[in-house]
């Protein structure tokens, strides 16, 4: 019997339900997979009560851009580990990139991710179908109803998926009638940089160097690009991981979010770091782009507020400890994040910088908007009961005890939090609870309204 079947009503009581720019206090009822109440006192037979006086009730969080890296790469990552650390998160669907081994790059490999998800993963998901510069006609067989989006890396990054050639990026704005989601970074001015730090320090170039070598110029050169594409065909484009102060002039917030045509996303580890960290952290935040300046942070974070940039994520991306010992050029780029996404924005919210709506509207409703999500995003009565209970009252430290990614490290370590989800649920399926997740497979296919 499963937990839905065991337990098909749930009453979360005297929660404080952040939804759709309110905080209300109020009750919430779950029956099977949907929210089927929501109301400031529910009282129902035969129904299991959770008595969430003084935590925040939020809607799950949808994370659109992840490296979970299966198939191929299961020394780092799989689906499995890397979806109970999101549930652990508060993270109840992820989209998942496609530079994997094999990349997914044909409808038959893309399949296959979802097969696995469909057996082992306890959020929802859904995987992008990931273009190149010669598979034009199997991107184009992609369905827009049940694929969030095909991935262009308009940047080399891990995987080596670049498509770099112009006629294949004008098939692609041309033809790709569903959003796309790229990755821009300028691959001739990256080398360029390169060959100048590795003349001056051999095969000892700091850290520090990476902002300088994936420079603020590359990322505006290639989202210029790719806006410029995008308006000459009317494309649906979406800029992944904004990263300067720059590129915020190249983004609109004069169309209300499901009018727009160029959207874009702020990581977390570009509000919460800058270039300082390089020279304690080291591999451990070099990502791509690049982490900058606190002026570049600070902008990104107000383009956040300001409506610019549309929603916020992590682009999570394990590497082991081994592989990011390495000197420079050899350790790879990416930090592990999809846990502590919720904590890093509560932290900004007790700084004061930013309410719990409006986190909830760039974590929760923004990416349901952005990609069209069916029937998710927001706490409304008839939608999937995807939910999120946290403590702003449980304080706690990152640490290798309690970090669940497969890499088993983080950027945060030692980092304290005031503030811990409590309570997970995907579909109706209480799936994270008491520092455990729980084993049920409730996550689902994500569907979109296209």
């Amino acid at each position: 019997m499963t937990q839905s079947e065991n337990m098909s009503k749930i009453i979360i009581k005297n929660a404080r339900i952040v939804n759709e720019g309110k905080i209300i206090e109020g009750d919430l009822l779950i029956h099977k997979d949907r929210i089927a109440k929501l109301a400031p006192q529910i009282e129902e037979a035969n129904a299991e009560e959770i008595n969430a006086e003084g935590k925040f009730l939020l809607p799950g969080i949808i994370d659109d851009q992840v490296h979970f890296r299966e198939p191929g790469l299961g020394h780092k990552a799989n689906i499995y580990t890397e979806s109970c650390a999101a549930v652990a998160g508060g993270v109840t669907t992820f989209m998942e990139m496609p530079n994997t081994k094999p990349q997914s790059v044909t409808q038959e490999l893309l399949q296959k991710k979802y097969d696995i998800a469909h057996h082992v993963s306890p959020a929802n998901y859904s995987f992008f179908m990931g273009a190149t510069n010669d598979n034009i006609e199997e991107v184009l067989k992609t369905n827009p109803k049940d694929v969030c989006g095909v991935k262009i890396f308009m940047g080399s990054s891990t995987g080596n998926m670049l498509v770099d050639q112009d006629e294949t990026l004008e098939k692609l704005f041309s033809k790709v009638e569903m959003l796309m989601a790229t990755h821009c970074e300028d691959e001739a001015t990256i080398r360029k940089n390169m060959e100048k730090a590795e003349s001056k320090y051999g095969e000892d170039i700091p850290f520090t160097e990476h902002p300088i070598i994936r420079s603020r110029e590359a990322c505006y050169l290639s989202s210029s690009k790719a806006i410029a594409l995008a308006k000459k065909f009317d494309a649906r484009l979406h800029i992944l991981h904004i990263s300067t102060a720059d590129e915020i002039a190249l983004f609109s917030n004069e169309l209300p979010l499901e009018k727009k045509r160029i959207t874009s996303e702020a990581c977390v580890h570009h509000l919460y770091f800058n270039d300082t960290y390089y020279s304690s952290h080291g591999s451990k935040v070099k990502c791509n782009p690049a982490i900058k300046t606190e002026q570049d942070r600070k902008a990104i974070f107000q383009a956040v507020l300001d409506d610019n940039i549309d929603i916020i994520a992590t682009d999570h991306a394990p590497h082991t400890v081994e592989e990011k010992s390495g000197k420079y050029a050899s350790a790879p780029s990416g930090l592990p994040l999809v846990q502590h996404s919720l904590n890093i924005m509560f932290h900004f919210h007790q700084k004061g910088e930013i309410s719990m709506e409006r986190l909830v509207e760039k974590m929760c409703h923004a990416p349901a908007q952005c990609f069209q999500l069916k029937e998710r995003g927001y706490l409304r009565e008839g939608y999937f009961a995807d939910l999120v209970l946290f403590d702003p009252n449980n304080p706690w430290t990152v640490s290798k005890e309690n970090i669940l990614y497969k890499c088993a490290w983080s950027p945060l370590e030692n980092v304290r939090f005031k503030g811990k989800v409590d309570q997970t649920f995907v579909n109706g399926q209480l799936v994270y609870a008491n520092n455990k997740v729980l084993p049920f497979s409730a996550g689902q296919r994500i569907h979109f309204n296209r």
